[in-house]
């Protein structure tokens, strides 16, 4: 039989017992990166650009939200981790901040339709995209920017960097708007490009409809008609 001065004791035990399993069974926050709500571009024919292919580095691809130490080790965070694909979020940042500051509704991320002849094609590569608790939030990347006939016109390293509280919601939040950054410079450094190629199609020559273009046969010279000459003439001699 339990002894009822142990009873208090017991049932405190309990709870303590009950209130731990409540606490490891806690939901872990997932996090997005956030597009920063841009307006939907007006123009319906502006630039054409094919985003991609966009290569993340290898120790990006994972759910977990990784934190860089003091020592430039990287640590699993406790407390929240990425909703899905960080490589997925990362495009579709990109693409629509592209969009809006372009003006424009003709971007496609590859691979694309065989149909969709882009002005301008990016090529992305991250290298690196972390950041934590006592270390700013760092972006390093490279951009390479191929004209419609597939040569190189631009090519850029680019490290950036964003301070940020601590958080693993403000580092979140840090490391979106580097990702907006990235865009702002992508936007600036497409612009000329795509304004030249523009203007060297317009001066370009028409080219000419099938049926111009189709070579004439010469004419051949018209040889006048002989009519024959009648032989059933009869012939009279005095």
């Amino acid at each position: 039989m339990m002894n009822w001065a142990r009873l208090p004791l017991f049932c405190l035990l309990t709870g303590l017992l009950g209130l731990t399993g409540c606490a490891a069974r806690a939901p872990v926050p997932l996090y997005q990166l956030d597009n920063g709500s841009p307006a939907l571009p007006k123009q319906g024919q502006g630039v054409a650009v094919l985003l991609g292919p966009v290569q993340v580095a290898d120790y990006l691809q994972r759910e977990a939200l990784l934190q860089r130490q003091a020592n430039g080790s990287l640590l699993a965070a406790h407390d929240g981790r990425w909703a899905g694909s960080l490589a997925g979020d990362i495009d579709q940042v990109l693409l629509r901040q592209l969009a809006w500051r372009l003006d424009s509704q003709r971007l496609v991320l590859a691979p694309s339709n065989a149909n969709f002849n882009a002005d301008v094609q990016v090529l992305l590569t991250i290298s690196r995209f972390d950041s934590g608790p006592q270390l700013p939030a760092v972006l390093e990347a490279q951009w390479r920017l191929l004209d419609r006939a597939g040569r190189l016109r631009d090519s850029r390293l680019v490290r950036l960097e964003q301070p940020h509280q601590g958080s693993a919601a403000d580092q979140v939040e840090a490391q979106s708007l580097l990702l907006r950054r990235l865009a702002e410079q992508l936007s600036i450094a497409i612009q000329p490009l795509s304004a030249s190629q523009a203007a060297a199609a317009a001066a370009e020559p028409a080219k000419p409809s099938p049926a111009q273009a189709r070579p004439r046969t010469p004419e051949k010279p018209r040889i006048p008609l002989v009519k024959p000459v009648r032989t059933d003439v009869e012939v009279f001699r005095f």
